[in-house]
């Protein structure tokens, strides 16, 4: 079982977080690019999550960018 300090997500380092949105359908797109998504933690259209902005995630967004929306 994981302690307590195992289980604390890595937090940016100002606490600002953006939030994504998945406005097209993956269908049709690269390997990648799906797992990318399905990474970021959204599964379908109009799917919505708000994520540490952190360089990881920023890269992530950048790759699918148009893909989602983000505000």
């Amino acid at each position: 079982m994981k302690t307590a300090a195992q289980k604390k997500k890595p937090v940016a380092a100002d606490g600002a977080t953006v939030k994504v949105t998945l406005v097209r359908s993956v269908a049709g797109t690269k390997a990648s690019h799906r797992a990318t998504v399905i990474g970021l933690g959204l599964g379908r259209v109009n799917s919505s999550r708000v994520l540490e902005n952190t360089p990881e995630v920023r890269g992530m967004i950048n790759k699918v960018s148009y893909l989602l929306q983000v505000g």
